[in-house]
């Protein structure tokens, strides 16, 4: 029997905090697939740490090495739960304290020693001397806080202060620096950046793995639900941005 020809696949993993333990099931079952091959990544947030682990298992051991990989990367991070759990997961009335003294004090203030629970997590986990190894491309995105641009960091840039650049939330951890550059979250202008693939060359079919809904029926009314909402529309809006474009260049 003929070999099976493999078909190159780009990923585009959005972020969305802990709803980043879904595109751990997806990419799970994703690299069973002997058909496929992951050409390259897009990603930003809970997506480049996904990503990240998914290059670095699948130097070190394959399909096999991506699934020990994010297996351990998202059982770290729920061990680390407590300290990453997002205000709209308490009650109202915790959510209303919690917010209060969030807008009256920064994670300068709060978190004066810029203690991050997810740098030890990805730290322990992903080996990123494996990450260029794969020979998957990269490309993660983050803002920088002060020209407001998304930056886009790719093969050979690629470290552990990239990812946590990638899914610094401003509300909680203190900016990430990296050469002398400040930057936030990259969902601010990028959940994921799709120009790098096309810019780059990655094969032009893309799985979209999306954790933040474009629409939801009916209008929020708690607080936390408010909140909630807010991110989606807000985290979503670069990426409807782009996909207009492509749409507009397509027709």
């Amino acid at each position: 029997m003929a070999k099976q020809t493999s078909r190159s696949l780009s990923l585009a993993l959005q972020g969305g905090g802990a709803h980043g333990a879904y595109t751990w099931g997806v990419l799970d079952r994703l690299v069973e697939e002997e058909s496929l091959e992951i050409s390259a990544i897009t990603a930003t947030s809970a997506g480049a740490m996904n990503a990240v682990a998914l290059a670095a298992g699948m130097a070190e051991n394959g399909a096999q090495g991506v699934k020990d990989t994010l297996e351990a990367l998202w059982r770290g991070i729920s061990r680390s739960g407590r300290s990453l759990t997002p205000y709209g997961a308490l009650s109202p009335i915790a959510f209303a304290y919690a917010s209060a003294v969030q807008s009256l004090a920064s994670p300068y203030d709060l978190n004066p020693f810029n203690i991050n629970p997810l740098r030890d997590v990805v730290k322990d986990v992903i080996d990123f001397s494996k990450v260029d190894d794969s020979g998957i491309q990269l490309f993660l995105s983050a803002t920088n806080v002060e020209s407001g641009h998304v930056t886009v960091f790719e093969d050979g840039d690629i470290s552990l202060d990239t990812v946590l650049a990638s899914a610094c939330l401003p509300q909680t951890f203190q900016a990430v620096e990296i050469d002398g550059e400040a930057y936030w979250d990259g969902g601010f202008m990028g959940n994921p950046s799709l120009f790098p693939l096309i810019y780059s060359g990655a094969p032009r079919d893309v799985l979209l793995v999306m954790l933040n809904p474009i629409r939801r029926d009916g209008v929020p009314k708690r607080a936390g639900e408010i909140q909630d909402r807010m991110n989606e529309i807000s985290f979503n809006a670069a990426l409807i941005g782009e996909l207009r474009a492509i749409a507009f260049v397509q027709r």
